[in-house]
């Protein structure tokens, strides 16, 4: 069973073995500075299975930003993806945000994740994504918006 903390300290150590993670889970995509957000790493005791990140939206005043979630292959379709998921969402409401955004691109799989997690696909005025093909997702945080 894959135990998830967050990360209290940012030390060397766990900055490398964050943006190792960043590169193995998400060969594709360049590996995002760990100095800034909120971060959590998966392990089962043995070894590492998962990462997250969150950070305060830069575009709105009120939302969480999901900036990244990556899972080894050999521990995805295990329902990680969505207990990270969870576990910044409800993160985000102690710290009073009201709104949980992100974006996939050219992702199925996380994308069927964002449904099951009833979220909602948006078109923000200043899209932020890699590309025209780059999907937008929130979620209301409380049961009534601000």
């Amino acid at each position: 069973m894959v135990k998830f903390r967050y990360i209290y300290t940012m030390t060397t150590k766990v900055r490398h073995i964050l943006t190792s993670l960043q590169l193995a889970c998400l060969p594709e995509d360049e590996p995002i500075a760990t100095n800034e957000g909120y971060w959590w790493l998966g392990c089962d005791g043995k070894q590492f299975a998962a990462f997250c990140s969150s950070r305060p939206s830069s575009q709105w005043e009120d939302a969480m930003y999901m900036s990244r979630c990556g899972v080894l292959p050999a521990w995805r379709g295990k329902g990680l993806q969505r207990k990270m998921l969870s576990i910044r969402e409800r993160h985000a409401r102690k710290l009073g945000y009201t709104w949980s955004i992100t974006d996939t691109t050219e992702n199925p799989a996380s994308a069927n994740n964002l449904i099951r997690s009833k979220y909602k696909i948006i078109e923000p005025s200043s899209p932020w994504g890699l590309n025209e093909q780059t999907i937008y997702w929130t979620k209301c945080l409380t049961k009534t918006p601000k």
